[in-house]
C-alpha cells in the first residue's frame, strides 16, 4: 500500500512538474530571484572590496563619527529588508496564485 501511494505522488509530480503552469511558476521565481541575487552579491562584494582596498574613503567622515563604511553597513541591511519586501510582494502578485492551485492538483491526484 505504501508503495502504491509513493508511486502514485511520483506520478503526480512527474506531470505537474512537466505542465506549462509549473513551467512558469520556475520562469517567474528565476525572473525576480535571480537577478536579485546577482545585484546584492555585487553590492556586497563592492562593499568588502571597498573595506579592504579602500580604506581612506570609507573613513572618510560623514556626520561626527559616522563614516561611510557605517552607512555602507548600514546600507546592506536596509536593502537585505528592502530584497525580503519585494520578494514577498511579488510572490503574492506572481507566484501564491499558480503555487497554490498546483498544490491543489497534486493534493487531489495524491489522495486519489
Amino acid at each position: 500500500m505504501v508503495e502504491e501511494t509513493s508511486a502514485r505522488q511520483h506520478g503526480v509530480y512527474e506531470e505537474i512538474h512537466a505542465s506549462a503552469d509549473f513551467q512558469e511558476l520556475r520562469r517567474k521565481y528565476r525572473g525576480f530571484a535571480i537577478p536579485w541575487t546577482v545585484a546584492f552579491m555585487v553590492w556586497y562584494m563592492l562593499y568588502v572590496v571597498m573595506s579592504n582596498w579602500a580604506t581612506g574613503f570609507m573613513n572618510t567622515k560623514v556626520i561626527g563619527h559616522i563614516n561611510i563604511a557605517l552607512i555602507f553597513g548600514l546600507l546592506q541591511f536596509a536593502s537585505t529588508f528592502g530584497i525580503a519586501w519585494l520578494y514577498a510582494r511579488h510572490a503574492n502578485k506572481e507566484l501564491d496564485t499558480t503555487a497554490a492551485k498546483l498544490k491543489r492538483e497534486y493534493d487531489e491526484g495524491a489522495d486519489a
